[in-house]
């Protein structure tokens, strides 16, 4: 099945500002509007349960202030409250890693995570991670290794890649494979994945 070229891209565009928009919002949905994911704005709550609970995350380093369903997920929050829709429902029971997210600098499946567990800490989605059209280090390594094919793993790939590399469990491609373990890439992608992040690591400031 051919792939629709994304809307939001010049015609002109190369096969290198394809995969950069791809693997900055960690999929081929909606680039545009993850590429700024504060500026439009929380999109107003559905009508609220009799049991809402008001609950304010701080996501990317700004607060967001919400009122949810007390049974809602930090992935529904993210994706249906906030539109940041990097971070992807994949198997809904915290087994495919397409959903990771960092708390407090900790990897976590967010479908495994009620919101309001979640209020008080710091949580970084895959919007966080560069700086305006500057890339994560490891965005750009993904990049460079063609580490991704359908993308739809991406954004969870690449933060549980971040957090690997800080967790110092990047120091060779086996260690690599163990500690990614928790997420899957139905394209088999793997190689790439472990070569961006095995790049990476080794270009990481030591002691930092």
């Amino acid at each position: 099945m051919p792939v629709e070229r994304d809307p939001h891209l010049p015609r002109d565009a190369g096969r290198r500002d394809v995969l950069k928009a791809s693997v900055t919002a960690g999929g081929a949905a909606a680039v545009a509007p993850l590429l700024s994911p504060t500026a439009a704005g929380a999109k107003p709550d559905r009508a609220a349960a009799p049991n809402a609970v008001a609950v304010t995350l701080r996501v990317n380093g700004e607060d967001r202030r919400l009122t949810l369903d007390p049974r809602t997920t930090l992935l529904d929050a993210l994706r249906e409250h906030l539109q940041l829709t990097g971070s992807k429902k994949g198997c809904g029971l915290g087994q495919c890693g397409a959903c990771t997210v960092l708390l407090d600098g900790k990897r976590v499946k967010a479908c495994l995570w009620l919101a309001a567990l979640a209020e008080g800490r710091e949580i970084t989605t895959i919007e966080g991670l560069g700086r305006g059209d500057q890339l994560h280090p490891l965005q750009a390594a993904f990049i460079e290794r063609d580490a991704f094919q359908c993308g739809y793993c991406t954004s969870g790939q690449i933060m549980a890649g971040v957090a690997c590399i800080a967790e110092g469990h990047a120091g060779s491609a086996q260690e690599i494979r163990e500690w990614m373990s928790g997420n899957i890439c139905r394209c088999g992608a793997y190689d790439h994945i472990v070569a961006a992040i095995h790049d990476t690591a080794r270009k990481a400031p030591q002691g930092g």
